[in-house]
């Protein structure tokens, strides 16, 4: 089969389409034929070699956590999935034709094999930061870096759940982030007080690593109230960063839960060929995203 590895880290200049031998499900697993990938910043970190504990890398290293596809084995011990059955789910090196998928939930009827790739570990990163940072019903809680996959999936959940939003994004995302129930600023010269005039802000969450995390603290004036995805220098200031994830057959589940009641919609922004992985890691670092990326197989 054809899968995406590193290995060494560096640029995206190391990803290499190779030939690899086929996974099999081992027990309380299942294997799918990829249909679609999702891109996640982790997936450039690990590249690069930043060091994040919760995902140890040994090279060579298989790209990718999310996927969308058909099964086509399953592992002894599972039970309620069937070969053929159209599901999405992590697993691990799923930048591949086949892929072995450890959590898993089947498709919702109204999702492409393409939009359902982007939703695992966008849901689940976006329903533990919303725990982490304590934000209750009736409350404001600011988003800084909100039309990319994890934003726009907090927007959406936070609005469902009676929070007040606050997203900021570049001028060309203001109506997208409106879309979505948030109140929208832009960021650059002048955001904190343009944020501040909107109103008390009671919780915030960095989800762009763009080194504003001592303006989230000075906003909530509590480092207690703000959370990281992307800057791993935010303890410095107090603030955790959240990286190791929840409980991912939960996530699915509400992901389903969210997308049957017409509660949560992540667009794809951009879908590429397998071998285009590397654009798409450029693309994705890049940042200014509306949705999510997906590689498809």
């Amino acid at each position: 089969m054809k899968r995406v590895s590193f290995a060494e880290f560096g640029g995206p200049d190391v990803l290499r389409l190779e030939d690899a031998e086929e996974p099999h499900a081992d027990p309380g697993r299942i294997r799918i034929t990829v249909r679609a990938a999702g891109v996640n910043p982790v997936d450039w970190r690990l590249r690069e070699g930043q060091v994040l504990g919760a995902h140890p890398v040994e090279l060579p290293f298989g790209v990718g956590q999310d996927a969308a596809g058909v099964v086509d084995e399953v592992g002894e011990g599972v039970t309620g999935v069937e070969v053929g059955d159209r599901v999405f789910g992590e697993g691990a090196s799923t930048y591949a034709e086949f892929a072995v998928l450890w959590a898993w939930a089947r498709m919702p009827d109204e999702l492409t094999f393409e939009e359902a790739a982007g939703y695992p570990s966008v849901v689940e990163t976006a329903l533990r930061v919303i725990r982490e940072v304590g934000v209750e019903p009736g409350q404001t809680l600011l988003v800084s870096g909100a039309s990319g996959g994890v934003g726009s999936a907090v927007l959406q959940i936070a609005r469902d759940r009676g929070i007040t939003v606050i997203g900021t994004a570049g001028a060309a995302n203001q109506e997208y982030l409106r879309g979505l129930g948030a109140v929208a600023t832009t960021y650059g010269d002048g955001w904190v007080e343009r944020v501040r005039r909107l109103g008390r802000i009671d919780a915030a969450l960095d989800l762009a690593g763009s080194g504003v995390i001592p303006q989230l603290v000075e906003l909530t004036g509590d480092p207690g109230k703000v959370v990281s995805i992307a800057d791993l220098g935010a303890p410095e200031f107090g603030v955790r960063f959240s990286g190791v994830a929840g409980s991912m057959p939960d996530a699915l589940a509400e992901a389903v839960r969210l997308i049957s009641r017409g509660k949560l919609h992540i667009p794809v922004e951009k879908a590429y060929p397998l071998a285009d992985a590397a654009a798409a890691h450029i693309d994705s670092r890049a940042g200014h995203t509306r949705g999510r990326r997906v590689l498809i197989v």
